[in-house]
């Protein structure tokens, strides 16, 4: 078997877009989501990691472009694998956890970016509603995990990976 040299087998890698959301939600524990003027379906503040930038840093910045305030991430709350869809190519999508926005903390709340049209507070059925399946079930994978802490949810497709799943990956019992 020929081996390549190093510089050509980096270059032959698949590379893999990124995503990075927040979740935020408010003393009912309703989830926000955000109607951007370029897709149908609603979203969670957030957006495509760019070249060179990691996740967090995008979930931050996109958070900062979008609702206009600046706070620090919570811990993050999943990892899912989302296939190619034939629009889009297959990629990761992260969730961190954005906390609770008290009525004081919404009430900072500037629509910065044109992209977003409007945000709305959300009880899980009208979640389910708004968003594509895919991440009502990230959504749902994200609330469980911030609610009863631990590790990330790891999600493909964002069904959650089973821990048993998770364990033979890693090679253990």
């Amino acid at each position: 078997m020929d081996l390549l040299p190093y510089d050509e087998y980096a270059q032959s890698l698949n590379r893999k877009r990124a995503s990075a959301g927040v979740l935020f939600r408010d003393e009912q524990r309703r989830v926000l989501l955000v109607q951007t003027s370029y897709k149908v379906d609603w979203d969670i503040p957030g957006g495509a990691v760019e070249a060179g930038e990691a996740p967090w840093v995008t979930a931050r910045r996109e958070v900062r472009e979008e609702l206009g305030i600046d706070r620090p991430l919570g811990q993050l709350l999943v990892i899912d694998y989302v296939p190619d869809d034939g629009l889009m190519p297959e990629g990761l999508a992260f969730v961190w956890d954005g906390g609770i926005l008290t009525q004081r903390d919404r009430d900072l709340v500037v629509l910065t970016d044109p992209e977003i049209l409007s945000l709305q507070f959300c009880a899980a059925p009208d979640v389910t509603a708004r968003v594509k399946p895919r991440l009502a079930r990230r959504l749902t994978a994200a609330v469980e995990a911030a609610e009863h802490g631990g590790q990330p949810a790891l999600c493909d497709d964002g069904r959650r990976v089973a821990r048993e799943a998770r364990r033979s990956a890693r090679g253990t019992s």
